[in-house]
């Protein structure tokens, strides 16, 4: 187990030290910043966080991924900043993954960071590994005096990104009809169908980027990971799972809506959206399967649902969003409580392994980063994950960016208005990309 040194500083505005300490993030080959943008919820632990230069870390395909995962995890017992691809699936279950891939992230990724910072109120923490906290106070006084006024390095040239689309509209109705065909069929109740839209030969900011991308969103959950020629820019609102001692916190989103500028519209459609039938069928379908899932590792009769089908308000949509809650004896490693829910179920559908199924053989891309998941784990265990949406993928050597939607298809959908919900779900993301 490494040892660290903490420190705490006081600060006096600490939203602008957190733009300083994004800004000296830059510098660095591996990082991941994680940003809950002062969204009021029940369970967050911090402010912000940073965690920068690699240590240690593991880098995999699918196979096995899990179990190199624990070892790694329970062989450091470290702060581990991560992610999990979507496609680890097949780790878990007898299935593959054969579908396009622009992007070439490697299947799941963690490091042991040698810095790690968290801001909460107007108290920064330093947590660095022992062996460098000589560096600590020093790199408190350069992110003290970075100017933030000059965050943005260089302007963008002038934009030419084109963005195509992998499936077109005709096909992606004939798509939508295919996922009907099954539920009416009876082979599932709901499927997560998701599409991606791309651009090659660009170059792009991605820190400029997702400074935009996450100021015209906020989300609770925003992340920006760099890892050498792989970026991700998320603007995610959504909690995969979360470990805070014995207790586990799942909060599945199924129900969008858009935002309205005019107040009185806007709370409408917040009330519609919240006793809207097909939306509540949707997120109660994916609460009893997240719930199944949770129960694998809980202590007998311990799982609860919180909050059952809660409309939450974002700057780009409105969300119905669940709480699911279980307890956990102290000996369940904490990876084998991801392994026994991974995918989340919101980005899968139920029942989940013929939906994963019928998914991989309608998607034209394979979906690597996008749902799936990028967290950490505390050094005595803890952990929290997020929901891979609402994000920008990019590969500097391949220059090509990606990002990709997706949405609920029931027995009540239809093409239509499912085509609608991903193009609104996808314009935040298009709009930085056309405007910066």
């Amino acid at each position: 187990m490494s040892k660290r040194t903490q420190r705490n500083f006081e600060i006096e505005n600490p939203e602008e030290f957190k733009q300083k300490l994004f800004s000296w993030s830059k510098q660095f080959e591996t990082a991941l910043w994680l940003d809950s943008n002062n969204y009021e919820q029940k369970y967050a632990s911090f402010d912000c966080c940073l965690a920068v230069d690699e240590f240690t870390s593991i880098k995999t395909d699918y196979h096995g991924a899990f179990d190199k995962l624990k070892e790694y995890q329970s062989y450091t017992k470290d702060y581990l900043f991560g992610y999990i691809s979507y496609d680890v699936k097949n780790d878990v279950e007898k299935l593959t993954s054969n579908n396009f891939d622009g992007l070439h992230f490697p299947d799941l990724y963690f490091f042991q960071p040698q810095k790690v910072i968290f801001i909460k109120g107007n108290i920064v923490e330093f947590h660095y590994l022992q062996m460098i906290d000589d560096e600590l106070e020093e790199d408190f006084e350069e992110i003290h005096g970075i100017n933030t006024k000059i965050t943005f390095d260089e302007l963008s040239e002038e934009n030419n990104l084109k963005i195509k689309l992998r499936i077109h509209k005709d096909e992606y109705h004939q798509k939508v009809t295919k996922v009907l065909e099954h539920i009416h069929r009876g082979d599932i109740y709901e499927a997560n169908f998701c599409q991606e839209f791309y651009a090659e030969n660009t170059t792009i900011n991605p820190h400029e980027i997702y400074q935009h991308l996450n100021k015209i969103s906020e989300p609770p959950f925003a992340t920006f990971f760099r890892h050498e020629n792989l970026y991700l820019l998320s603007a995610t609102p959504e909690r995969y799972i979360k470990k805070e001692g014995a207790k586990i916190i799942s909060q599945p989103i199924k129900g969008t809506a858009k935002r309205l500028i005019d107040k009185i519209e806007d709370d409408k459609i917040a009330f519609d959206l919240a006793r809207d039938e097909k939306e509540r069928s949707e997120n109660i379908m994916i609460v009893d399967l997240v719930r199944n899932d949770l129960s694998r590792t809980a202590k007998k009769g311990s799982v609860q649902v919180e909050e059952l089908c809660k409309v939450y308000s974002f700057k780009q949509v409105h969300q119905m969003i669940s709480t699911i809650t279980s307890e956990v004896e102290s000996t369940t490693h904490p990876v084998d409580i991801i392994k026994d829910t991974f995918p989340m179920g919101s980005m899968t559908g139920a029942p989940k392994i013929s939906a994963m199924k019928i998914i991989e053989e309608l998607e034209e891309t394979k979906r690597g980063l996008y749902s799936g998941t990028v967290g950490y784990f505390t050094p005595n265990g803890d952990f929290d994950f997020n929901v891979v949406i609402r994000s920008i993928l990019y590969n500097t050597e391949e220059k090509y960016v990606s990002y990709s939607v997706g949405g609920a298809i029931t027995a009540k959908s239809t093409p239509e208005k499912e085509y609608e919900e991903c193009l609104l779900k996808a314009k935040a993301m298009k709009y930085v990309l056309l405007n910066n």
